[in-house]
């Protein structure tokens, strides 16, 4: 029948501070997006789990920030194709506010390899994810930047 389709939907945070965006790097275990790029820290959200509650929970995991408050701002579908599977991605973007703190992948087994603050000048769209360049927009950070 060909290859297998998954449908997923994911909450993503767009965490701007001093002119930064905070981002996570993908790792090789990476299902939907190719590893090495750098995207915006969140994930699936699980049965039965608020999106609110999934951008909690993946940012702790990814970043070792806290989330205090959180706006949806988008949402965008995605489509795309790795390690034999097609995948149908939903994103719900949220601007979010965080607690302050140290940034630590505090789950190391999982999707992502790094975090940081990259300043939204230096920022090149070929080494991000297609989320993550849309957020650009969503924040008005691609005209800032050219």
């Amino acid at each position: 029948m060909g290859s297998d389709v998954h449908s997923r939907v994911s909450a993503y945070a767009i965490a701007v501070a001093e002119h930064q965006l905070l981002l996570t790097q993908l790792s090789d275990s990476s299902p939907v997006f190719m590893p090495g790029l750098w995207h915006l820290p969140g994930g699936g959200i699980d049965p039965g789990e608020q999106p609110r509650e999934t951008l909690a929970r993946e940012l702790y995991e990814e970043t070792g920030l806290e989330l205090l408050d959180a706006r949806l701002v988008d949402a965008r579908a995605y489509t795309a194709h790795r390690l034999g599977v097609n995948w149908n991605l939903v994103g719900l973007f949220y601007l979010v506010d965080l607690g302050p703190g140290p940034l630590a992948v505090t789950k190391t087994d999982d999707s992502t390899s790094a975090v940081a603050w990259m300043p939204l000048s230096g920022l090149e769209e070929s080494r991000l994810s297609p989320a993550a360049v849309d957020s650009l927009g969503m924040i008005g950070a691609r005209e800032a930047r050219q």
